[in-house]
């Protein structure tokens, strides 16, 4: 299964460091993947969850998008997207109990039915916990590895 940290958090939500380029790359750095919150505003990209934040460099932007799973934020990051990067994984969603990203996986919302092809967001520690049938990914605030985090 794969682990997809949730906005870069691997240790818990820490709201503050959020969407913000260097905790994603961190995570990049570790091995996850990564749900980014995404806007697009005069036809630029922003990493942020309420708000367009982080100003992002097109540099930036390809080093993480193989990582990436993009939650697009507003509409007009979902139409960038679909026109300028239809092979990057994103979606939009909000409280659906199901959406579909670009790549035909199931964005799945917590306490929902899963499938081998869902990515279950379940953002407390699932260390110990099983998934029946076991889920594609999982999006969390908290990602293991075989190395202990500190």
């Amino acid at each position: 299964m794969i682990q997809i940290s949730h906005r870069g958090n691997i240790n818990g939500a820490i709201p503050e460091l959020e969407n913000s380029p260097d905790y994603i790359v961190k995570a990049i750095d570790k091995g996850f993947d990564v749900e980014i919150d995404v806007w697009i505003k005069n036809n630029i990209i922003y990493f942020g969850h309420d708000k367009p934040q982080y100003l992002i460099s097109p540099e930036l932007f390809y080093k993480v998008r193989d990582h990436a799973w993009f939650h697009c934020k507003n509409l007009d990051a979902l139409n960038h997207f679909i026109k300028f990067y239809p092979t990057t994984r994103f979606f939009w969603h909000q409280e659906d109990m199901f959406t579909l990203t670009s790549n035909n996986y199931i964005w799945t919302y917590p306490g929902n039915a899963l499938s081998e092809n869902s990515i279950i967001v379940y953002l407390g520690q699932h260390k110990e916990v099983r998934f029946i049938p076991e889920p594609f990914a999982i999006c969390s605030d908290y990602c293991y590895t075989n190395i202990e985090e500190k």
